[in-house]
């Protein structure tokens, strides 16, 4: 008989009459050093991504470098109509457009689209999301939002799939896109971000350890040309926005890079190639060009 400190000798045979009932969650062999409990039910199954996400498309008509950019003209719609019909051909949720003045939620409007109006002094796109996400899904129906860039009217709607991936790993907080960089001259270039990925051999996808405008990682190796597209979970972006801009950030001038500064997980997925985008006049021609050819 084994005496269990605290019972007494009289008690002890009736505990172990209680015990002597079959019990299934009762371990009754040593359990192997090194051994992982697996669940049978759920060993198979894979992260899943986000099931509900919402694409919010940020426009305002101020641009230092090209005014009034949402609603310039490409073959006879605004950009912004362009990029509305890319992010509804990706087909992964609802389409929104978070838009600064009227004129923008007008015209989106006669093409189809819906258009939440917002306060036009946000200081950053993401600020635009967060009131117009707080608008359109005030029950928190929504398990990702995705930050999709007003002037990228020939982003390939695959990309715009791709950048929810990473979500599928629970410890994910904010997922964005990158394309390897083929060009020397981009390496250097510090209008080319490049981001700096904890990418294991044989994958498509990994953790994002910085972002810089300088030449990075050191050495030789490939480099990734980052994609400003970004899918928050709806926790992460309210997070991020109550963040205060960080000294990292403001050196580099990367947004970004607040959010890895707290300590926040980004996830990146690769694509073959960045989209080409609208930020001056010049930029606006070759989108013009390339689309007449196409």
């Amino acid at each position: 008989m084994i005496a269990f400190p605290g019972i007494a000798a009289r008690h002890t045979d009736r505990a172990f009459k209680m015990m002597s009932f079959p019990c299934p969650w009762i371990v009754t062999e040593p359990w192997p050093i090194g051994y992982d409990f697996v669940n049978p039910a759920t060993k198979n199954e894979k992260p899943m991504r986000p099931q509900n996400p919402v694409i919010l498309i940020p426009a305002r008509m101020a641009s230092s470098r090209l005014p009034g950019k949402p609603l310039a003209d490409i073959h006879g719609k605004a950009m912004i109509v362009h990029v509305a019909e890319r992010a509804r051909e990706a087909g992964i949720g609802a389409v929104h457009v978070a838009c600064a003045e009227e004129k923008i939620a007008e015209t989106v409007r006669q093409a189809g689209f819906s258009a939440i109006l917002t306060r036009p002094d946000h200081p950053s796109g993401s600020d635009r999301l967060a009131e117009a996400l707080a608008a359109i899904d005030p029950a928190g129906e929504h398990d990702a939002v995705i930050n999709l860039q007003g002037d990228l009217p020939l982003i390939d709607p695959d990309c715009i799939r791709r950048a929810v991936d990473p979500l599928a790993d629970p410890a994910i907080d904010i997922a964005t896109l990158a394309c390897p960089i083929r060009d020397a001259a981009e390496a250097e270039d510090p209008n080319v971000v490049k981001a700096v990925i904890a990418l294991p051999e044989g994958e498509d996808s990994g953790r994002a350890l910085w972002f810089s405008r300088a030449p990075a990682p050191y050495g030789n190796g490939p480099r990734y040309h980052h994609i400003g597209i970004y899918a928050y979970r709806p926790a992460a972006l309210a997070r991020f926005i109550a963040l205060p801009p960080s000294p990292l950030e403001r050196r580099e001038r990367l947004e970004q890079l607040r959010a890895l500064e707290a300590g926040m997980q980004i996830g990146i997925a690769l694509v073959d190639s960045f989209p080409l985008g609208v930020d001056t006049p010049a930029d606006l021609e070759a989108v013009r060009s390339r689309m007449a050819r196409n």
